[in-house]
Protein backbone atom coordinates (compact mmCIF):
# COMPACT_ATOMS: atom_id res chain seq x y z
CA UNK A 1 0.00 0.00 0.00
CA UNK A 2 1.39 3.44 -0.69
CA UNK A 3 1.87 5.84 2.15
CA UNK A 4 0.22 9.28 2.22
CA UNK A 5 1.23 11.94 4.35
CA UNK A 6 -1.47 13.24 7.05
CA UNK A 7 -0.87 16.88 5.32
CA UNK A 8 -1.27 15.62 1.90
CA UNK A 9 -4.76 13.97 2.63
CA UNK A 10 -5.84 14.89 5.86
CA UNK A 11 -7.75 12.33 8.20
CA UNK A 12 -8.50 10.54 4.73
CA UNK A 13 -7.03 7.42 4.03
CA UNK A 14 -5.74 6.70 0.33
CA UNK A 15 -8.30 4.80 -2.05
CA UNK A 16 -6.35 1.04 -1.64
CA UNK A 17 -6.17 2.13 2.07
CA UNK A 18 -9.40 2.17 2.74
CA UNK A 19 -10.84 -0.48 0.73
CA UNK A 20 -7.51 -2.76 2.60
CA UNK A 21 -9.66 -1.35 5.82
CA UNK A 22 -13.45 -1.92 4.66
CA UNK A 23 -12.22 -5.58 4.39
CA UNK A 24 -10.97 -5.75 7.90
CA UNK A 25 -13.35 -3.65 10.32
CA UNK A 26 -16.61 -2.22 10.40
CA UNK A 27 -16.70 1.68 9.37
CA UNK A 28 -18.67 4.09 11.08
CA UNK A 29 -21.19 6.34 9.21
CA UNK A 30 -23.65 8.76 10.36
CA UNK A 31 -27.67 8.75 8.31
CA UNK A 32 -29.04 11.91 8.37
CA UNK A 33 -32.46 12.25 7.79
CA UNK A 34 -33.34 15.94 6.76
CA UNK A 35 -36.87 17.30 7.89
CA UNK A 36 -39.06 20.35 8.03
CA UNK A 37 -41.24 20.82 11.12
CA UNK A 38 -44.03 23.34 11.29
CA UNK A 39 -43.97 25.69 14.20
CA UNK A 40 -45.28 23.29 16.98
CA UNK A 41 -42.21 20.86 16.48
CA UNK A 42 -44.47 18.32 14.01
CA UNK A 43 -43.15 16.70 10.98
CA UNK A 44 -44.28 18.75 7.97
CA UNK A 45 -41.64 17.19 5.24
CA UNK A 46 -39.12 15.06 4.75
CA UNK A 47 -35.54 15.94 2.30
CA UNK A 48 -34.60 13.02 -0.13
CA UNK A 49 -31.15 12.77 -2.45
CA UNK A 50 -31.41 12.10 -5.52
CA UNK A 51 -27.83 10.72 -6.77
CA UNK A 52 -26.43 8.70 -9.40
CA UNK A 53 -23.99 6.11 -7.39
CA UNK A 54 -21.06 4.56 -9.13
CA UNK A 55 -22.92 1.45 -9.49
CA UNK A 56 -25.47 3.21 -11.68
CA UNK A 57 -28.63 4.17 -12.10
CA UNK A 58 -30.56 6.84 -9.95
CA UNK A 59 -31.32 6.06 -6.61
CA UNK A 60 -33.37 8.23 -3.38
CA UNK A 61 -30.95 8.59 -0.15
CA UNK A 62 -30.86 10.21 3.13
CA UNK A 63 -27.84 12.26 3.41
CA UNK A 64 -24.63 9.79 4.78
CA UNK A 65 -21.13 9.28 5.08
CA UNK A 66 -18.30 8.61 7.43
CA UNK A 67 -17.20 9.78 10.66
CA UNK A 68 -13.37 10.62 10.22
CA UNK A 69 -10.29 10.08 12.58
CA UNK A 70 -10.55 12.62 15.77
CA UNK A 71 -13.92 14.48 14.16
CA UNK A 72 -17.12 13.95 16.99
CA UNK A 73 -20.51 13.42 16.05
CA UNK A 74 -21.75 16.38 15.62
CA UNK A 75 -19.10 18.05 13.32
CA UNK A 76 -19.30 14.46 11.23
CA UNK A 77 -23.24 15.31 10.85
CA UNK A 78 -22.38 19.19 10.20
CA UNK A 79 -19.96 18.55 7.61
CA UNK A 80 -22.05 16.06 5.77
CA UNK A 81 -25.29 18.31 5.79
CA UNK A 82 -22.88 21.13 4.53
CA UNK A 83 -21.90 18.72 2.12
CA UNK A 84 -25.31 17.14 0.34
CA UNK A 85 -27.41 20.26 1.78
CA UNK A 86 -25.33 23.49 1.27
CA UNK A 87 -23.41 25.81 3.72
CA UNK A 88 -26.85 27.78 4.31
CA UNK A 89 -29.04 24.18 4.91
CA UNK A 90 -28.65 25.66 9.19
CA UNK A 91 -29.50 22.40 10.32
CA UNK A 92 -30.49 22.24 13.88
CA UNK A 93 -27.96 19.84 15.67
CA UNK A 94 -28.09 19.84 19.55
CA UNK A 95 -24.85 20.03 21.52
CA UNK A 96 -24.70 16.84 22.49
CA UNK A 97 -26.65 14.35 19.40
CA UNK A 98 -28.08 10.89 20.43
CA UNK A 99 -28.97 9.01 17.22
CA UNK A 100 -32.18 7.93 17.04
CA UNK A 101 -32.05 4.83 15.96
CA UNK A 102 -28.17 2.35 15.14
CA UNK A 103 -28.12 0.31 11.91
CA UNK A 104 -25.83 -2.13 10.53
CA UNK A 105 -24.64 -2.71 6.97
CA UNK A 106 -23.48 -6.01 5.91
CA UNK A 107 -21.79 -6.31 2.56
CA UNK A 108 -23.90 -9.36 1.74
CA UNK A 109 -28.00 -9.02 2.11
CA UNK A 110 -29.46 -10.71 4.89
CA UNK A 111 -32.97 -12.07 4.62
CA UNK A 112 -35.23 -13.09 7.33
CA UNK A 113 -34.12 -10.58 10.12
CA UNK A 114 -36.28 -8.25 9.16
CA UNK A 115 -35.21 -4.90 7.66
CA UNK A 116 -31.87 -5.49 5.38
CA UNK A 117 -29.48 -2.61 5.48
CA UNK A 118 -26.78 -3.86 2.61
CA UNK A 119 -23.59 -1.96 1.65
CA UNK A 120 -21.67 -4.36 -0.93
CA UNK A 121 -18.54 -1.96 0.01
CA UNK A 122 -18.51 -3.18 3.68
CA UNK A 123 -19.76 -3.61 7.26
CA UNK A 124 -20.78 -0.65 8.59
CA UNK A 125 -22.22 0.67 11.98
CA UNK A 126 -24.55 4.09 11.14
CA UNK A 127 -25.76 6.10 13.87
CA UNK A 128 -29.23 7.36 12.72
CA UNK A 129 -30.38 11.43 13.42
CA UNK A 130 -33.05 13.27 12.35
CA UNK A 131 -31.85 16.59 11.44
CA UNK A 132 -34.41 19.69 11.51
CA UNK A 133 -32.78 21.96 8.74
CA UNK A 134 -33.92 25.77 9.11
CA UNK A 135 -32.10 27.70 5.72
CA UNK A 136 -32.00 27.50 2.58
CA UNK A 137 -31.01 23.28 1.70
CA UNK A 138 -30.44 22.69 -1.69
CA UNK A 139 -28.05 19.82 -3.40
CA UNK A 140 -24.98 19.65 -3.70
CA UNK A 141 -21.69 18.00 -4.87
CA UNK A 142 -22.20 14.79 -6.40
CA UNK A 143 -26.39 14.70 -5.32
CA UNK A 144 -28.14 15.61 -8.43
CA UNK A 145 -31.70 16.69 -6.61
CA UNK A 146 -33.13 17.65 -3.12
CA UNK A 147 -36.52 16.75 -3.37
CA UNK A 148 -38.84 17.80 0.06
CA UNK A 149 -42.43 15.02 0.79
CA UNK A 150 -45.06 14.59 3.33
CA UNK A 151 -44.38 11.61 5.54
CA UNK A 152 -47.27 10.28 3.10
CA UNK A 153 -45.64 10.78 0.01
CA UNK A 154 -42.03 9.70 1.51
CA UNK A 155 -43.76 6.64 2.19
CA UNK A 156 -45.24 5.99 -0.72
CA UNK A 157 -44.47 2.26 -1.91
CA UNK A 158 -42.71 3.85 -5.25
CA UNK A 159 -40.52 6.28 -3.45
CA UNK A 160 -39.73 3.31 -1.07
CA UNK A 161 -38.63 1.58 -3.91
CA UNK A 162 -36.11 4.09 -5.08
CA UNK A 163 -34.18 4.39 -1.84
CA UNK A 164 -31.20 2.21 -1.64
CA UNK A 165 -29.09 0.49 0.94
CA UNK A 166 -31.95 0.53 3.52
CA UNK A 167 -32.78 3.71 3.46
CA UNK A 168 -36.13 3.24 2.63
CA UNK A 169 -37.11 1.71 6.53
CA UNK A 170 -34.36 3.88 7.70
CA UNK A 171 -36.95 6.87 6.52
CA UNK A 172 -40.13 4.98 7.71
CA UNK A 173 -38.53 4.74 11.21
CA UNK A 174 -37.78 8.52 11.18
CA UNK A 175 -41.37 9.58 10.26
CA UNK A 176 -42.89 6.85 13.09
CA UNK A 177 -40.22 8.32 15.57
CA UNK A 178 -41.57 11.73 14.89
CA UNK A 179 -44.76 10.53 15.09
CA UNK A 180 -45.55 10.68 11.23
CA UNK A 181 -47.38 7.36 10.59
Amino acid sequence: MSEVRADDMGPWLAPEQLEFVRRKVPMVYVDLVPVLLEPDGALSKVGLLLRNPREGGLWRTVVSGRVLLGETIRTAISRHIEKDLGPMALPRIPASPQPFTVNEYFPVPRTGSGVSYHDPRQHAVSLAYIVPIDGDARAQEDALQLIWLTPSEALDPVIQGDMISGHGPLVRAAISHLGGI
